[in-house]
């Protein structure tokens, strides 16, 4: 899976929704409902990377698979939905 670039996104699209998911779920309510604000500030951190990865596959299999804007424009507002990524995958599934 990790052989081609659309492979690479799609495990990317996956780490990368899971973080979110992990920093939407668990990291903000542990921050404003316990006070314990570090668990954003690694959550935060590590989406981050992710995220900035998650670009950066989109920009390669962009290059390689000669997307459309429209799509490239559909595969970054999946990234700011929560379960984005994984409808997104989903759809890619049956590309690979």
């Amino acid at each position: 899976m990790m052989n081609t670039p659309l492979g690479r996104f799609r495990v990317i699209g996956i780490i990368e929704g899971i973080s979110y998911l992990v920093l939407l779920g668990i990291a903000m309510p542990l921050k404003y409902f316990l006070d314990v604000p570090a668990a954003v500030k690694i959550a935060g951190s590590l989406h981050g990377l992710f995220f900035v990865l998650y670009i950066l596959a989109l920009a390669h299999v962009t290059l390689k698979n000669r997307w459309s804007i429209l799509r490239v424009v559909g595969a970054f507002i999946a990234s700011l939905l929560p379960f984005g990524n994984f409808v997104l995958d989903a759809r890619l599934k049956n590309e690979q």
